[in-house]
């Protein structure tokens, strides 16, 4: 259970420093307070993601190749649409015939890791593979208010 984690903390920390530069903008529209949280990481209530869920770990990886094929081993962000397309292929969840669309949930309604992650990746940034209580995870966050 650490080795997830730890794998878990250092991908999404990853992938939200090879992105966060061109985040600060969506982030902070909220209330704007600025100041050393003006990237809204940590700090927003409310979350707007699109996630892929997979039972197996093969199978998220198999998602998570795909994306990085297509957009993330060149440096660029996965379009909401690329990802509703993976979302709709691969993800068990019944959100995946939607895309994986979550639509806007406030802190504390998810469970540990999946929280976590989709409170700490940047707007625009999808997350590497995680694994939670319900399985394993990619997360694209698309937005954050208070």
């Amino acid at each position: 259970m650490g080795k997830d984690s730890k794998a878990k903390d250092s991908g999404a920390k990853g992938k939200g420093k090879q992105a966060a530069s061109g985040s600060d903008e969506n982030a902070s529209k909220g209330k704007g307070k600025g100041g050393k949280a003006a990237d809204g990481l940590g700090t927003c209530t409310y979350v707007k993601a699109r996630h892929i869920l997979c039972e197996k770990q093969g199978k998220i990886n198999e998602a998570y190749k795909k994306l990085q094929d297509g957009w993330l081993s060149n440096g660029d962000k996965v379009p909401p649409a690329e990802f509703a397309k993976v979302a709709q292929e691969y993800s068990e969840c019944p959100s995946g015939k939607k895309g994986g669309d979550l639509g806007w949930f406030p802190r504390g309604k998810m469970a540990g890791p999946f929280q976590e992650v989709a409170f700490n990746t940047p707007v625009g940034v999808t997350s590497a593979p995680f694994k939670s209580t319900h399985g394993y995870h990619i997360i694209l966050s698309e937005g954050r208010k208070n």
